[in-house]
């Protein structure tokens, strides 16, 4: 008796040690896998969203799967089947990305994923998804070479040669500006690519080659801008393009206004974070950027839905990547609901479909390389707030 009761002591131990190590699916991470279930197991389809939840690019990350989880919680059926979400965090790294997509199709089985914020991390990702054949949809990688070349991955924003034409639109015919000097995130394809759309655009514009007078480089995690700024400075443009991450940008300009640098400057879709005027402050008020989405100007009924139910559950305004988010979630769903399945492939098929949907941030068509046809919108930092100026559809630039 001894003997037995001893054994079925060590078995409950054991038993639970177990309960207690196993950790749900959402909380999945490339170091602690989930167990392997199939995307659509029993009365369930699950989808991934790999985001920067940590790292330099967290608070961009934190905007989108906040537009996923609303949406999640709005639309949580598909064929009348349960939809579970599988966030894993990339880590703002792309080599972390590559990781946690792969955590995605191997071990968590999703049907489709989503993400990622940041054309890096989402780059980082593509060769793992179409590999693996499992459709991808990004909801603010606006770099060119995401989709390119890649049947599985698509994107509901625009791409940076539109929103490099309509910001060097902005300084020629808005700003009058003829010279200007480039201020860019050399570690950051986004930026990068940004930049040179931006530079061609503006020189064809001036019809002068040499009407970019600088071009500065700095590196993801930089604080300390004056060797550039002072380059720039000696340069005297009539505006500065200086597209990049948040957090750099903001100190960025900060730094300028210190040493006196008064033209105006203008960037991309980045700057639209709460981290954006939190490290600004007073001297980014003025700075206007390309974005996708004004709450002041909601173009579908999904928008109105969207704007109402997001207010609602975070008792604040929406950044247009969050509406993106969203966006990217709800296609997907259509997707199935067209294919009449979970299988990949034929969501995959669907996507590419893809034709005058009504989303929150707008209507999506999506072009031979899976990239959204849509309107970009100005913004300005205005009282501390991002202020919508204007709507640029793609045949305005």
């Amino acid at each position: 008796m001894k003997k037995l009761s001893f054994l079925l002591a060590i078995v409950l131990i054991l038993s639970f040690s177990l309960t207690a190590c196993a950790k749900p699916a959402e909380q999945a991470t490339a170091e602690t896998p989930a167990a392997e279930t199939p995307a659509a197991e029993g009365d369930t389809i699950r989808i991934g969203v790999f985001e920067p939840i940590t790292g330099a690019n967290a608070g961009g990350g934190a905007l989108e799967v906040e537009g996923i989880k609303l949406a999640n919680k709005l639309y949580p059926e598909v064929l009348g089947k349960k939809v579970e979400l599988v966030i894993v965090d990339n880590k703002s790294d792309k080599v972390e990305a590559a990781n946690a997509a792969a955590l995605l199709v191997e071990k968590e089985k999703v049907a489709a994923i989503i993400g990622s914020w940041g054309s890096s991390l989402s780059m980082a990702a593509g060769d793992i998804v179409r590999n693996a054949k499992v459709p991808t949809v990004g909801a603010s990688c606006t770099n060119p070479l995401v989709t390119l070349n890649n049947d599985f991955y698509f994107r509901v924003c625009f791409i940076d040669p539109f929103q490099g034409t309509v910001m060097a639109n902005y300084a020629f015919n808005k700003l009058g500006a003829k010279k200007a000097a480039i201020i860019q995130e050399v570690s950051n394809d986004y930026s990068v690519g940004l930049a040179k759309f931006f530079v061609d655009s503006f020189k064809a514009l001036t019809g002068d080659e040499n009407s970019i007078v600088a071009t500065s480089n700095y590196n993801t995690g930089d604080q300390d801008f004056t060797a550039q700024l002072t380059n720039v400075s000696a340069a005297k443009p009539d505006v500065i393009f200086a597209p990049g991450n948040f957090t750099e940008s903001a100190l960025l300009i900060k730094q300028a206004r210190q040493l006196g640098i008064t033209v105006p400057i203008i960037g991309g879709d980045t700057w639209e974070t709460p981290e954006f005027i939190d490290i600004g402050q007073a001297d980014v008020e003025g700075t206007v950027f390309s974005t996708f989405f004004a709450t002041e100007k909601p173009i579908t009924a999904e928008s109105e839905k969207f704007l109402a139910e997001y207010r609602k559950e975070y008792n604040k305004e929406p950044a247009a990547v969050t509406a993106l988010g969203y966006d990217a979630y709800i296609l997907i769903l259509d997707a199935i609901e067209r294919a009449g399945s979970a299988d990949p492939i034929k969501i995959r098929d669907e996507l590419a479909k893809t034709k005058d949907f009504m989303g929150a941030a707008g209507v999506i068509t999506l072009d031979e390389n899976g990239d959204a046809v849509k309107d970009a919108v100005i913004k300005v930092v205005k009282d501390g707030k991002f202020t919508y100026m204007d709507t640029v559809k793609p045949e305005m630039k």
